[in-house]
């Protein structure tokens, strides 16, 4: 058992029976009152997020999750297919679990997939990934790294913001817990 006030988020937790994924948490304190925490929090399983309070002092049970390396392969119709590097095992995962995960992985790319006890729960990204521009607006000439940014749909449909002097085809490495531009890359 841990401490709501424990929590941070990446953190799994079991509560009625059901797993849940900490997205964000804060805590806040009303006018009037307890402190509570304030959590936004996605059903494991299901995909569903939900805005949630609880009480700093109330436990939860925590749950131990367990990762493995392996490399995606391929999406086909709603679900993401993974491989065992090593026993050559496949592992489904179901798209609305890992919606935001898959815009950060291109195919034959190794990440790391979550198990609770033999159940596939999820994705571990890596802090950053390099993806190609596949489109955004022409480059302003005379552009600063200061200016406001444009709109960049990279090669995995993620939007993400980046300077004005950033073109079509350029390979770019994003901050995968923000969605941010960090800087220009190789590949």
């Amino acid at each position: 058992m841990i401490n709501v006030n424990d929590l941070k988020a990446g953190m799994t937790f079991v509560q009625d029976g059901k797993l849940w994924k900490v997205l964000e948490i804060s805590h806040h304190k009303p006018g009037k009152g307890n402190t509570v925490m304030r959590m936004k929090i996605r059903d494991v399983r299901n995909g569903s997020t939900v805005d949630t309070t609880m009480r700093p002092d109330e436990k939860v049970e925590k749950a131990h999750i367990d990762k493995k390396e392996v490399q995606y392969l391929y999406k086909q119709d709603s679900t993401a297919i993974f491989m065992d590097l090593e026993t050559y095992e496949q592992y489904e995962i179901p798209e609305a679990s890992i919606e935001n995960e898959l815009k950060y992985i291109l195919e034959n790319e190794t990440v790391k997939i979550e198990f609770f006890g033999s159940e596939v729960v999820g994705v571990t990204l890596p802090t950053t990934v390099v993806l190609q521009v596949s489109e955004t607006q022409p480059s302003i000439k005379g552009a600063t790294v200061s200016g406001s940014g444009k709109p960049a749909t990279m090669e995995t449909g993620l939007v993400v913001n980046v300077p004005d002097f950033i073109e079509a085809g350029e390979y770019l490495e994003i901050n995968t817990a923000e969605g941010t531009y960090i800087k220009r890359a190789t590949k």
